[in-house]
């Protein structure tokens, strides 16, 4: 007995110390910034972040997705969540999924989309689900699984940008006319139950609904090119408007969003070459300030700790693609760290995301 009692005593120590050591290792896992191509081979391209020192973007790897781009006027094409990430391969009505093996990303799979679907431009992921928004379709699959499921929800036109997950409900922009936000509502295991409902916007002429994200389930959206370039949208549909940057439109139009930490959100303010950033509660805000770019920002990203944000732009020296990694400090402040060089000629960048 006393025997038995030690060499499970011993067995539970090295199953501790495995635990920790995992733990331990996956703490100090290097920063990652994943982005894709957008192009006929569509690739996913994955860059390491050197925060030591003098930081550093490195290219880490670069791999074919096996599906097909091909998507513009849209965000979250990547997406990434604990160990495993998503990729819309547009010109091949399919997802790519990715997944974290130490320090590197690798393609494990493809996801299709609903019958009848197609031309993927945005994904989102939660815990058990993964969402896409496309040509025609709005639909949920059981993740990591893939399968197709809960209702598909037919959008109204062919002009989604992005798609957006909260804790009741989610929601898709729209771009066409003076734009509107699809409100789609979740049943309680997170699938999408096939009730929606489409809230006009009555901003004023011109708003472009662009990119999204949520705040527990505050939904905030930039309705780009008009003043009011930054906006929420609670569970009932009210919807607050708050002034961007000034002048507005032509001069600055925060079209990308990513939440920061407490009450922040970030916008790629494209026609301005900026970062601009907002405070809000759940029924307003206002505009704080802009961190320049050295181009045109595309789509936009936080880290899970809330510690990194990486934005992609294509810069205006020389056309070509780029990610560029700022530290978040304790008041949301942004402080550039590293900025990639050109991979390939690539001069667009779509999607892009932090595995850490």
């Amino acid at each position: 007995m006393k025997t038995r009692l030690r060499r499970a005593g011993g067995l539970l120590a090295v199953l501790s110390l495995t635990a920790v050591l995992a733990i331990a290792d996956e703490h100090n896992r290097d920063i990652l910034v994943v982005t894709s191509t957008n192009s006929t081979s569509n690739d996913v391209i994955v860059f390491k972040l050197n925060a030591e020192g003098t930081p550093w973007l490195s290219l880490a790897g670069m791999s074919p997705t096996g599906g097909a781009g091909g998507a513009g006027g849209n965000a979250g094409a990547v997406q990434f969540r604990d160990q495993l990430g998503a990729v819309a391969n547009y010109g091949s009505n399919n997802v790519t999924q990715l997944e974290r093996d130490g320090d590197s990303i690798r393609v494990v799979g493809t996801i299709k989309l609903a019958a009848n679907c197609v031309n993927p431009v945005s994904v989102a992921l939660t815990g058990s689900h993964l969402y896409v928004a496309g040509g025609n379709c709005a639909e949920s699959h059981a993740w990591p699984s893939g399968r197709v499921d809960g209702a598909v929800v037919a959008l109204p036109d062919t002009s989604a940008a992005q798609i957006a997950a909260g804790q009741s409900w989610a929601a898709v922009t729209l771009k066409s006319g003076n734009g509107s936000v699809l409100q789609l509502q979740l049943a309680d295991d997170g699938d999408l139950n096939g009730t929606s409902v489409l809230v006009p916007l009555a901003l004023g002429s011109g708003a472009t609904p662009l990119g999204a994200a949520f705040w527990g389930d505050i939904l905030g959206f930039n309705p780009a090119h008009v003043a009011d370039s930054f906006a929420l949208m609670d569970k009932s549909r009210d919807i607050f408007p708050v002034l961007g940057p000034q002048p507005a439109y032509p001069s600055n139009a925060p079209c990308w969003l990513a939440k920061g930490p407490g009450n922040i959100w970030y916008s790629g303010n494209s026609p301005g070459q900026a970062v601009s950033i907002f405070f809000s509660d759940a029924q307003g805000g206002a505009f704080y300030k802009s961190v320049s770019l050295p181009g045109v920002p595309t789509d936009i990203t936080v880290s899970a700790d809330q510690k990194w944000l990486a934005v992609i732009y294509t810069a205006s020296a020389d056309g070509l693609a780029r990610v560029a990694v700022f530290a978040v400090d304790s008041y949301g402040d942004l402080s550039p760290v590293a900025t990639s060089s050109p991979v390939g000629g690539v001069t667009t960048f779509n999607g892009v995301a932090i595995s850490q």
